[in-house]
């Protein structure tokens, strides 16, 4: 139904979470439904020392983002030789099939790969395939940075930041959000997400036809945020997406 609109899903939970944002004056989060579709590339790209940013592009044209750990010390040409076999191997496959051809070669050491590049192949893959969770989107991250005076709160903050790329937070929150029907609030540490009580998440999950939760989106905010406005909003956006999906 997205592609009818000229968008692709991906964008349009984008456009959701920056429009929660925008509504609530916080941070607006989306948990996109796992990709099950066929590969169509697959780039690694250095972003400092130990981390790299993978880039996937499915068959219907989503593109999702993950940062790995890759060892310390590892050069550039090593993410290109990851990039370039993965590439060799993914086309018209899904994640799931790539991941299993490129194990056995890997045990079975026919990857022309060193050592070091064969760790970044598996940690590309590992951490798409096999898991629950999606990508998550977030917009209007500057909003949780607004009116911070203390130092502290602004570390806080940025640590929290670093916390949600992990694919682990994904999980956590998909496992949030299945906690009960509808919209659900948590205040302070509740969550276990953050530590600072003066922060607060609403988030309600989305269904896709069969009634199988597939995602969540909501908002992580001050604890001071404007509830009555939000928890409808969140709750509704929830539905339209999952009518979207159906």
């Amino acid at each position: 139904r997205c592609a009818a609109s000229g968008r692709s899903m991906q964008e349009t939970l984008a456009e959701a979470g920056q429009m929660l944002s925008g509504l609530a004056g916080a941070a607006g989060l989306v948990v996109a439904p796992k990709s099950e579709g066929l590969v169509r590339h697959i780039e690694f790209v250095g972003l400092g020392p130990g981390r790299a940013l993978v880039v996937l592009v499915t068959a219907d044209g989503r593109v999702e983002n993950r940062v790995i750990e890759v060892p310390a010390g590892l050069p550039p040409s090593a993410l290109t030789q990851a990039s370039n076999y993965l590439n060799a191997r993914l086309a018209g496959r899904s994640l799931d099939e790539a991941k299993l051809s490129v194990a056995g070669e890997i045990t079975a050491n026919r990857t022309a790969l060193d050592a070091l590049t064969n760790q970044v192949v598996e940690a590309g893959l590992a951490t798409w395939a096999g898991g629950g969770g999606g990508s998550l989107i977030i917009r209007g991250q500057a909003k949780l940075l607004q009116n911070l005076d203390q130092a502290s709160r602004v570390g806080e903050i940025q640590a929290l930041f670093e916390r949600l790329e992990a694919q682990e937070t994904v999980l956590r929150l998909l496992e949030l959000a299945q906690r009960g029907e509808g919209v659900q609030i948590f205040i302070g540490a509740e969550s276990g997400l953050f530590d600072s009580a003066g922060l607060s998440m609403v988030v309600a999950p989305f269904r896709n036809g069969q009634e199988k939760i597939v995602g969540a989106i909501g908002v992580i905010g001050p604890t001071r945020i404007n509830y009555g406005r939000v928890i409808p909003v969140v709750d509704y956006t929830a539905r339209v997406i999952g009518r979207l999906l159906g």
